[in-house]
């Protein structure tokens, strides 16, 4: 009997992309399967923010492939029809004039046949997984950096118009506790973790520069410099390891392979 190979659900094949004459990615080949929580580092302007746009869709590569469920990806933002991807942007990326409660059903009031009482539903439930159930009217001004990261976090696992019954969700992090205290970060590092043990999502993508982030989110570590992936290993194994860009990055020194890079794309 033929052994099943499991498929991952994100996979990039050798992927090239450049903004002008600036080359970002040069040959990356990455797979993510269900239950991962990876971690991608590296010094500003190593793509690591251009990696989760090609994985969502936003950006397309200029070469190779960029596959979802063994797929080619549409081009569509936010995955396909069996799996959804939930983007987490620095910011937040909340809207100044709208409450807690309608940027997070946003893409519910505009997109669905919902009733407002079926979309309040969701939104209540949603803002409860990430222990905000009691801020749905206020505005994000009203709230502390940590909180408006929460309140996107809850937006970015809200079921979507064409999420379907057994959808696989995977959620991408970009800087989730950059700005924050130490208090704030461990809260929302926290919650990543235990949104992926309460199947609010299968799996998750986090680019980092925090060490408590790394450690207390990842099960496994990709390391991306000058346009490629220089170290790819459990979380377990970068205490041990040789490799001279992860003893570089986590020494602070500036003595080392990795040198100062223009800013972050």
């Amino acid at each position: 009997m033929a052994q099943l190979t499991k498929v991952p659900l994100v996979t990039l094949r050798e992927v090239h992309k450049q903004f002008g004459q600036n080359v970002i990615l040069n040959g990356v080949s990455l797979e993510i399967f269900a239950g991962e929580a990876v971690a991608v580092i590296g010094p500003s302007g190593t793509g690591k923010s251009t990696l989760l746009r090609l994985i969502c869709g936003l950006i397309q590569p200029d070469r190779g492939e960029v596959l979802l469920k063994g797929q080619p990806q549409s081009g569509t933002v936010g995955g396909r029809e069996d799996l959804t991807i939930g983007m987490v942007f620095q910011q937040a990326a909340l809207f100044d004039s709208l409450t807690v409660a309608e940027n997070v059903g946003f893409v519910l009031y505009e997109r669905s046949r919902l009733s407002d009482r079926e979309i309040r539903q969701q939104v209540r439930e949603k803002l409860r997984l990430v222990g905000l159930e009691d801020v749905s009217d206020r505005y994000p001004s009203e709230l502390s950096g940590g909180m408006r990261k929460r309140v996107s976090l809850a937006r970015a696992i809200l079921d979507t118009p064409d999420t379907c019954d057994g959808c696989q969700k995977i959620l991408l992090y970009d800087e989730p506790t950059a700005g924050l205290d130490p208090v704030a970060s461990t809260v929302v590092e926290d919650l990543m973790r235990s949104l992926k043990e309460c199947g609010a999502c299968d799996s998750y993508v986090v680019v980092t520069h925090q060490e408590s982030t790394i450690r207390r989110t990842a099960d496994r570590l990709v390391m991306l410099y000058q346009g490629l992936i220089r170290y790819c290993g459990s979380i377990a194994s970068i205490d041990a390891t040789d490799n001279p860009h992860i003893r570089q990055f986590f020494s602070g020194s500036t003595e080392g392979p990795i040198q100062l890079v223009g800013k972050e794309v």
